[in-house]
């Protein structure tokens, strides 16, 4: 059953990963510095617990994997240290104060852009690295108020704005919507991100928003909000919410009579079959999301059956694009400590591994990873489609 699933990776992540002697030594772009032999502590901000743990889990689960495939192949060790942030803004600031006091060299983390964007200003001020899988707000890495760059700040993941846009051109371009309603919470900064940007944009193409309708974050009961939206017959329901909403729109949506509208969403939707008895509501929706296991590419395909044979499940968008943030900070790392930084040299340590993160030029299992000037990842973006029960690739856009 598929809560048997979430439940074996919970468990799965727990534990010490058994690999084959080989498994670490095929691992693109790793390299072991010369003078790398020692020990750097990374310290992880996730939601274990929670509303949001689905995703928490996802990325322990991510960054675990890589770090132990890492490890194994000697040299430079890498130990992890894990704060449950619970997916609270407050809880995430005591994490990061927990984590510093520990002594970790960088963070990964947090996982939702409230809570990540509540730790960045801490982080910025001590110049700590710091690499998120999950947190989309544009302003997890740009000051909302001064437009200044978190210079210590990085991705891994697509941004609120890039998704919003790329999902209104995808209404227009392939399913040919003239008309569109929203459907968002306006107490979620990554929902408010990604209306705000579909919105602009389904303007900017000529399509009429017929219809706007916010819910509160808590929010069980959608009929009121979704009768609203289907006396509009929109074309298409773009609803930018987190799998937990998603799972009671879907069947609420079709009961005030919206099953003849394309309903989409963005990378919250991610594993969304996982929290529902029966998906057949959701049939020929479309979510944008940056891993799909079917993607062509050798090195999905090996993270694909690494996680798989590790966990016993199939990795979720999260654990991949925390495999590649784990990746990320670990390869400048390396670079860091090549260049003659050490990490009990906290400052040079710290710029150092920041300026080789701004470098980044790697491949990775969501694709081919640089950072523009705002630390945002370029890759391309994955299009996935449910159909017959399942998420499957439509394709890239």
């Amino acid at each position: 059953m598929k809560k048997n699933r979430i439940l074996a990776l919970s468990i799965a992540v727990m534990l010490v990963i058994a690999l084959l002697a080989g498994c670490g030594t095929g691992m693109p772009g790793a390299q072991n510095a010369g003078n790398a032999e020692g020990e750097v502590s990374i310290g992880v901000l996730a939601p274990l617990t929670g509303p949001v743990a689905q995703f928490g889990v996802a990325v322990q689960a991510g960054v675990q994997l890589y770090v132990d495939q890492f490890n194994a192949q000697g040299g430079l060790q890498i130990s992890l240290e894990f704060f449950d942030e619970e997916g609270q803004a407050a809880m995430g600031v005591a994490g990061y104060h927990d984590l510093v006091d520990r002594g970790v060299d960088a963070i990964i983390g947090a996982v939702t852009s409230g809570v990540t964007m509540a730790v960045v200003p801490l982080a910025y001020d001590d110049n700590m690295p710091m690499i998120t899988a999950t947190s989309t707000h544009a302003n997890v890495t740009v000051d909302a108020d001064t437009g200044a760059v978190f210079t210590n700040m990085f991705r891994s993941c697509f941004i609120d704005p890039y998704q919003g846009t790329k999902m209104a051109e995808f209404a227009y371009e392939v399913v040919g919507a003239q008309t569109v309603a929203i459907l968002y919470s306006n107490e979620i900064d990554y929902s408010i991100g990604l209306y705000e940007a579909f919105e602009i944009r389904a303007n900017e193409l000529g399509m009429d928003v017929v219809a706007v309708e916010i819910f509160p974050d808590e929010a069980i009961d959608f009929r009121s909000q979704l009768t609203n939206i289907a006396a509009a017959d929109p074309d298409v329901l773009f609803v930018p919410a987190y799998y937990r909403h998603i799972a009671l729109i879907g069947p609420q949506s079709v009961d005030v009579g919206l099953q003849d509208t394309v309903l989409m969403g963005a990378d919250g939707w991610a594993t969304i079959l996982d929290f529902m008895d029966d998906g057949s509501s959701l049939e020929g929706a479309f979510f944008m999301t940056g891993f799909s296991p079917e993607v062509e590419d050798p090195l999905a395909q090996q993270f694909f059956a690494d996680f798989n044979e590790a966990t016993g499940t199939a990795p979720s968008m999260f654990a991949a694009q925390a495999y590649d943030a784990a990746k990320i900070l670990i390869a400048a790392i390396e670079t860091a400590l090549a260049g003659g930084a050490t990490p009990d040299d906290v400052a040079p340590f710290r710029e150092a591994v920041i300026a080789a993160m701004a470098a980044t030029d790697i491949n990775g299992v969501t694709g081919h990873i640089t950072f523009d000037q705002y630390n945002n990842p370029q890759k391309t973006a994955v299009i996935l489609v449910i159909q017959d029960g399942e998420e499957r690739l439509w394709g890239t856009f």
